[in-house]
């Protein structure tokens, strides 16, 4: 699929797209000095895990100001994003065989203080 083309989703055709993998929700930490971006098991607060989605969506770049939208004219430019992801996959015509979610690996970020946020980190193969 072109750039271009993905410019003319629909916002509904656009929602539908996404698989509800959960990995965009998962608390990312970026090396100051490198770039590097390693992602941990800790789950945004208002992840809900057993409906695997965000139980405050309309407001969450509001209530999580790190919380971005993913959009047509973004998806390609969030390096952060999992290679599994389907917004990534569709961007760059690269399917992945792996369809999996975080239910069952995660904690919430409410259990987990920041400064141990390193401890966490994780290296799925899914991301």
């Amino acid at each position: 699929m072109t750039p271009d083309a993905i410019q003319h989703y629909t916002p509904e055709a656009w929602e539908k797209i996404c698989r509800r993998c959960g990995k965009c929700c998962l608390i990312k930490l970026e090396d100051a000095d490198s770039g590097e971006i390693y992602y941990t098991n800790v789950v945004c607060r208002y992840f809900d895990e057993e409906k695997m989605c965000c139980t405050v969506y309309d407001k969450r770049c509001e209530l999580v100001p790190t919380c971005l939208k993913l959009t047509p004219q973004n998806v390609d430019k969030l390096r952060w994003m999992p290679k599994t992801c389907a917004y990534r996959e569709l961007f760059e015509k690269n399917p992945s065989p792996i369809k999996t979610t975080i239910k069952g690996r995660v904690v919430s970020e409410s259990h987990v203080p920041e400064e141990e946020l390193e401890d966490h980190i994780v290296e799925w193969e899914d991301l």
